[in-house]
């Protein structure tokens, strides 16, 4: 199943980097950019988040709130976020079911690694309505960066 604009965004529970818990109804008033991608200290993927974290202070200044999830461990994601200076939160998918929940999901990767995040991009609005959703096939593609500014905004 496939999430379309206008659909609720599927709540999750994720631990982060931190070892904290996160849900997305924690952020319940303010808009959110989710990023999901394959595998932390892959290229494209550090290319994906470093992109955020380059625009961090614009979608700061919006009052909008990044969320980067993979199905690495928190452990993994802690030593990315540290090597990168992430100022985001990373949460670790690693049982699978927000990128199951969110269409965001290969049952067969690369390498024949089963079970790993799509790149792909969602913004959900105050109201935890999906207002931007980006599910990419191939995971050498980016998100559209441009059109996921343009909608924060």
């Amino acid at each position: 199943m496939s999430l379309k604009i206008g659909d609720k965004a599927p709540d999750f529970t994720l631990y982060s980097s931190d070892l904290k818990e996160v849900s997305l109804k924690d952020f319940a008033g303010k808009k959110v950019i989710i990023h999901f991608f394959p595998l932390a200290f892959t290229g494209v993927c550090t290319t994906q988040l470093c992109t955020m974290r380059d625009n961090f202070g614009f979608y700061e200044g919006l009052g909008a709130q990044v969320l980067g999830i993979s199905i690495d461990s928190p452990f993994v994601l802690a030593k990315f976020k540290e090597e990168n200076a992430y100022q985001f939160p990373l949460l670790s998918d690693f049982n699978k079911e927000a990128s199951q929940a969110y269409g965001a999901f290969y049952d067969e990767f690369k390498f024949n690694l089963k079970g790993v995040s799509k790149r792909s991009a969602f913004v959900i609005d105050e109201n935890q309505k999906i207002i931007y959703a980006e599910v990419l096939e191939n995971a050498g593609d980016l998100p559209n960066f441009k059109a996921i500014d343009d909608i924060v905004k």
